[in-house]
């Protein structure tokens, strides 16, 4: 059975007045984190260490940050996308590690909710999650929260036919169209409409 690992890594600010989200939860603390969507910083980790165990990129590559479209987006749309990308290259989750890196608030009291966040977002049981926390002692590091994720997945078939959507997208309008149902079935957005154009453009001089 053919097994790979991939590692992700993210980080974010914390700043007043803003919703703290990590790892799928909403947390009672006087500061969120910034970022152009909600700032998940755990899930935003676990996705590109999805991406990286089949090499199918990273966040940015399906989701840039200048995107108004991602604007305070929930992070569980870039999740969906890196678990479709798992699964059409023929792999599946064997187990995730992460640790946080962050002063506040405490992870340990909620751990065991926070990794039953993220088991049912992957679709996997909690035995298979684990959530560990550290304070950066040292760092100047006190209004950062980082997050470190690895994942181990294994073969599940073998398949000439399976590609991952990155392999099988062959143009920016193709990524479009898969970004915009994830918007649809996740996100609850509709859809862009498209305007055909009157003229052929390619036949303007």
């Amino acid at each position: 059975m053919e097994t790979r690992i991939g590692f992700g890594w993210d980080s974010h600010a914390f700043k007043a007045g803003i919703p703290l989200r990590i790892g799928g939860m909403t947390l009672e603390h006087p500061e969120g984190l910034v970022g152009h969507s909600d700032g998940d910083v755990l899930l935003h980790a676990v996705t590109d260490a999805l991406l990286g165990a089949v090499a199918a990129g990273d966040i940015g590559s399906f989701f840039p940050p200048g995107d108004p479209r991602w604007k305070d987006a929930n992070s569980a749309i870039f999740l969906k996308l890196a678990m479709e990308e798992l699964q059409h290259a023929g792999f599946r989750i064997v187990n995730v590690d992460t640790t946080l890196i962050m002063n506040a608030p405490k992870i340990a009291p909620i751990a065991g909710d926070m990794r039953s966040s993220v088991a049912d977002l992957l679709g996997i049981e909690m035995d298979q999650v684990s959530i560990k926390a550290k304070t950066p002692e040292g760092l100047g590091l006190d209004h950062v929260a980082q997050c470190h994720a690895v994942v181990l997945v294994e073969r599940t078939a073998e398949s000439d036919d399976l590609k991952s959507m990155s392999a099988v997208i062959e143009s920016q309008r193709q990524l479009e169209d898969v970004v915009d149902d994830l918007l649809a079935s996740v996100h609850g957005l509709p859809k862009k409409r498209t305007i055909d154009p009157v003229y052929d453009t390619e036949d303007i001089t």
